[in-house]
C-alpha cells in the first residue's frame, strides 16, 4: 500500500512539472505565434480584439520585401553571422587544443583571463574597438562589422576546450609514436572528434551575432550597410509606425535562426552537456 502512495504521488509530482513546463512554453511561444498571426493581418486588424484575420493576405510581407531593402540588409545580417562565426571558430580550436594538450606553467591564469573576457560586457570595449575601426578606415564596411566581434570567442573556446579533454589520451600517444607534430595532431585527430561540438558552437555563435544590434548601429549606421536589427527601424516614420510589414519583416529575420536551431538543435543541448558548462 505504500509503494502505491509513494508512485502515484512521483506520478502526481511529474505531472505538476510537466503542467509547469508547458505553461513555461506557452508563455514564450504565444507572442511568436501572435505576431506570425498578425503579419497576414491588415494594418485595421492588427490591435483589434479578435486572434485570427478576417482575410488573411501577404500585403504585408509584399511589402517588407519591395518597398524597403529587407533583401539587402538580410544579406548583410547574413555576412556578418557567418564572417564571425568562422573567424570566432578559427581561433577558437587551436586555443582549445593548446589549453587541454599543454600543461601551462600560470594555466589558471590563462583561464581566469578567458573567463573574464567571458564575463565582461561587450559594452566595455565599444569605445577601442570604434576608435580602432575608425581610425584603420572600416566603418560601413564587412570588415568593421565582423572583426571586432572575432574578440568575443571566449565561450567557444571554453565549451571546445572540454570536448578536446574528453578526447583519450591514448589517440594523441599514439599519433606521437608516429611521428606527428602538433599540428597533424590538431588537424588529424582533434578536428574530426570535434565535429559535433564545431556544430553547435558554430549555432550559438552564429545566432548571438545575428541579433547583434548595438555594434552595428555604432559602425555601420547607413541602411545600404547595416544589419537587420538596424533595419527593422526603416519601418519607423513621422507618421508612426507601420506596424505590419513591420511585423512580417520581423517574422523574415527569425525564420534563418529558426530553422538552423531545428536542424541542429540536439547538437547544441549535446555540447552543453558534454562541456559541464550546463
Amino acid at each position: 500500500m505504500r509503494a502505491h502512495s509513494g508512485t502515484h504521488g512521483r506520478d502526481v509530482r511529474r505531472l505538476g512539472w510537466h503542467a509547469v513546463l508547458l505553461a513555461s512554453v506557452a508563455v514564450m511561444v504565444f507572442p511568436l505565434l501572435w505576431a506570425l498571426i498578425a503579419s497576414f493581418k491588415p494594418a485595421n486588424e492588427i490591435y483589434g480584439a479578435g486572434l485570427l484575420p478576417s482575410s488573411a493576405s501577404l500585403e504585408n510581407y509584399r511589402v517588407a520585401l519591395l518597398d524597403f531593402p529587407i533583401g539587402h540588409v538580410l544579406v548583410n545580417t547574413l555576412v556578418m553571422a557567418s564572417g564571425v562565426t568562422l573567424l570566432q571558430l578559427l581561433v577558437a580550436v587551436p586555443a582549445a587544443h593548446a589549453f587541454a594538450r599543454f600543461r601551462l606553467r600560470h594555466e589558471r591564469m590563462a583561464t581566469a583571463l578567458v573567463t573574464g573576457a567571458l564575463l565582461m560586457p561587450p559594452q566595455a570595449v565599444i569605445v577601442p574597438q570604434f576608435l580602432m575601426v575608425s581610425e584603420l578606415g572600416w566603418r560601413d564596411t564587412y570588415w568593421g562589422l565582423i572583426i571586432p566581434q572575432v574578440s568575443g570567442c571566449a565561450l567557444a573556446v571554453l565549451l571546445l576546450r572540454e570536448h578536446v579533454r574528453a578526447i583519450p589520451v591514448s589517440l594523441f600517444e599514439a599519433a606521437t609514436v608516429e611521428g606527428a607534430s602538433e599540428w597533424s595532431m590538431l588537424r588529424f585527430v582533434t578536428l574530426p572528434l570535434l565535429r559535433p561540438a564545431l556544430g553547435a558552437v558554430a549555432i550559438l555563435v552564429f545566432v548571438g551575432t545575428w541579433n547583434e544590434y548595438l555594434w552595428p548601429m555604432i559602425v555601420a549606421p547607413r541602411p545600404e550597410h547595416t544589419t537587420i536589427q538596424m533595419g527593422l527601424q526603416l519601418f519607423l516614420n513621422q507618421e508612426g509606425a507601420n506596424p505590419g510589414p513591420l511585423i512580417a519583416a520581423a517574422m523574415l529575420t527569425t525564420l534563418p535562426i529558426v530553422a538552423v536551431y531545428l536542424v541542429a538543435s540536439r547538437r547544441v543541448i549535446h555540447a552543453f552537456l558534454q562541456s559541464g558548462l550546463h
